[in-house]
This record gives C-alpha cells, sequence and structure tokens, in this order.
C-alpha cells in the first residue's frame, strides 16, 4: 500500500471543544473524507470503532455488521486508512468460528503515536521530491552546458 495523504496549509482546529467537529473537519483535511461527499460510513469506522476502542483491534465482519453494510465498503475504507498508516493489521481469535483472523486497530493504541508515524513518512516524502529537484536542477544545467 502506497503512502499518500493530502497535505496543505491549515490552521490547528485547537480552538474547538467538540472532539466529533476536530475529527471531521482534520479527515477533510488528510483526504480521509472527500469534500463534498456523505462523510457517515468513513467517519463513523474511524471514530466510532477506532478512536473510541484505539486498544481494541476489529475484525472486518464485525465493522460490517455494525455499520449494517458491506465488507467491500469497510475494506474501502480501510485501505484509505492503511494508507495513512495509522492502522496496524494484528491477528486476532473470531469467537465465532475459532480462527485466526486479520483485524486492525490504531497503531500503538494512540492517534498521537500513530501520528508520529505519519510524520516519519511525511519527512521522507518530501526528502524524496528535494532529491528529485536537486537532481532536476543538475540535468538542465548539465543540458545548457552541452548545448553552448
Amino acid at each position: 500500500m502506497t503512502f499518500q495523504m493530502l497535505v496543505g496549509s491549515n490552521t490547528p482546529l485547537t480552538g474547538e471543544d467538540d472532539p466529533d467537529v476536530v475529527a471531521k473537519k482534520f479527515f477533510e483535511q488528510i483526504g480521509y473524507i472527500s469534500k463534498g461527499s456523505d462523510p457517515t460510513i468513513p467517519y463513523k469506522i474511524f471514530a466510532d470503532f477506532f478512536l473510541k476502542h484505539p486498544e481494541k483491534a476489529w475484525i472486518v465482519d464485525e465493522i460490517a455488521s455494525e455499520m449494517k453494510t458491506s465488507r467491500p465498503t469497510i475494506y474501502r475504507h480501510l485501505n484509505k486508512l492503511k494508507g495513512f498508516d495509522v492502522l496496524e493489521e494484528v491477528q486476532v481469535l473470531d469467537e465465532i468460528t475459532k480462527q485466526n483472523k486479520k483485524a486492525y486497530r490504531i497503531r500503538y493504541g494512540n492517534i498521537q503515536k500513530a501520528w508520529n508515524f505519519v510524520e516519519a513518512h511525511l519527512k521522507v516524502a518530501i526528502e524524496n521530491y528535494g532529491k528529485t529537484v536537486e537532481h532536476l536542477q543538475k540535468l538542465i544545467e548539465s543540458q545548457r552546458m552541452d548545448n553552448k
């Protein structure tokens, strides 16, 4: 899975006291919730399952059942969260089938600690962009020298 996130100029949401308002706006800012789309399902998946129960590992069928939606819908939103690298995949024993199943939870059981992982990815991405720009500048200068 490729790390991908919207990055833009923003104002910290520290003046807001309602965690739901902060979470919804933040999710829009980073591209988890698309502006103009219905945020209900992606918001509920992240907020109601992962933020409110950060140490619990959730099986996809469990989320789909509680959300009354399909597994593909849940996977679509989980894949976005996995792309941000805030979720970790773990194995849990399914109480119903008594088999190990793949489950997901907030990395480190803490959104702030998980965000440190995101910031590390962002730093590497920015450094790589910088290296590409440096290389491009060298190529342009070399081409200019060759054409003289």
